[in-house]
């Protein structure tokens, strides 16, 4: 297989339960928020909530194998997630309180990288069942499991619209990465970048009017614009160093990304434009992985500062930079709970289950 499209898979394998820890509250928040996360804190990686107001921590899944890749439904419902607990790479879902865990997927084949529809009640995943990566759908129970691709080139990276009428994914069939663009019935399937260089797919902007993606074209990785029918495609970092993953403030304003314009990797800013680029970190460790909090004010990140990987926040410009997690296992993949109205997840105290030697 070719390494590029390893990457997916790797970030599968390294997935990096129960436990309260007691952090400082960020009591800047507009209101109470929880992130769901990844750690390895309890011997194995599992799946975590946090309330970051009370910085109450709780495990959600409690299985000797790898657990990871917390994904929150938009309705804020359910948390899907992959899981090795069957020896192979499945999708389980269940529900905020960590009960009523279920594998979906249930195949022997990989199933991974997956992704809600803006309504809750679709997923798109890649699965591997058929002997290369291909991109499914499936209900949110798991029913209705269909080859939205169908081709003998590997397919993966879904990645809904906001409004849910489209899937851009990224595709080898040309015989590079490229970017590509399809109904959510399979059908339409197009290539939006035509470039002989590989690309990368990320977010959609919050209105859907623009598509981000990573594109080496320039010999090295830059993140580029497009509007989603493949034109007005214009890079955005235009730096000599790589610049890599993107996400969007919620009103479409901003965006941030990691670079390595300073000699390790960094979260920086800039408008959605490309114009006003600026660091946030400033750390000599690596910085990565930035995800806007939903009304724009705070950041979460990945930081190795520490010696270890850990879950930071910040105000959106650079100040107030947290350690959220605080524990010398690795800490990553941070998901926010999805504003709501209804009933949210109790988390509540658990202690440790010790084993006693005899």
């Amino acid at each position: 297989m070719n390494t590029k499209r390893i990457l997916s898979v790797a970030a599968m394998v390294m997935l990096l339960p129960a436990t309260v820890l007691s952090q400082t509250p960020i009591n800047s928040l507009a209101q109470e928020q929880i992130i769901a996360f990844v750690s390895g804190r309890d011997g194995n990686n599992e799946i975590y909530l946090m309330d970051l107001e009370s910085s109450i921590t709780t495990r959600l899944t409690s299985n000797s194998a790898s657990d990871g890749m917390p994904i929150w439904s938009p309705d804020g419902s359910k948390i899907a997630f992959a899981s090795y607990r069957d020896n192979n790479w499945e999708i389980y879902a269940m529900n905020t309180d960590g009960s009523g865990q279920t594998n979906l997927t249930n195949n022997s084949g990989w199933d991974f990288g997956f992704s809600w529809s803006p309504n809750s009640r679709k997923i798109a995943f890649v699965s591997y069942r058929d002997g290369n990566n291909e991109i499914y759908i499936m209900n949110a129970d798991g029913s209705g499991q269909t080859n939205l691709t169908n081709n003998t080139a590997d397919d993966f990276d879904p990645t809904w619209s906001p409004s849910g009428n489209k899937i851009a994914f990224a595709s080898y069939r040309n015989g590079n990465q490229e970017i590509y663009i399809m109904s959510p019935d399979g059908t339409n399937q197009a290539n939006l970048t035509n470039n002989p260089a590989d690309e990368f797919i990320f977010p959609w902007s919050p209105d859907g009017s623009k598509i981000t993606f990573a594109s080496c074209r320039d010999a090295n990785w830059e993140i580029y614009i497009m509007s989603p029918d493949g034109t007005n495609q214009a890079n955005l970092t235009n730096n000599p160093a790589s610049d890599f993953g993107t996400s969007w403030s919620s009103n479409g304003s901003k965006i941030v990304f990691s670079s390595y314009r300073d000699g390790n990797d960094e979260v920086y800013i800039m408008n959605a434009d490309g114009t006003n680029q600026a660091n946030l970190t400033n750390n000599q460790a690596s910085d990565g992985g930035a995800i806007w909090f939903s009304d724009g004010s705070k950041i979460i990140f990945s930081s190795y500062r520490d010696g270890n990987q850990e879950i930071y926040i910040m105000n959106a410009d650079g100040s107030g930079q947290t350690n959220l997690t605080n524990n010398p296992s690795n800490d990553f993949d941070p998901a926010w709970e999805p504003r709501k109205a209804g009933p949210r997840p109790v988390l509540k105290i658990r202690l440790p289950i010790v084993q006693l030697s005899p």
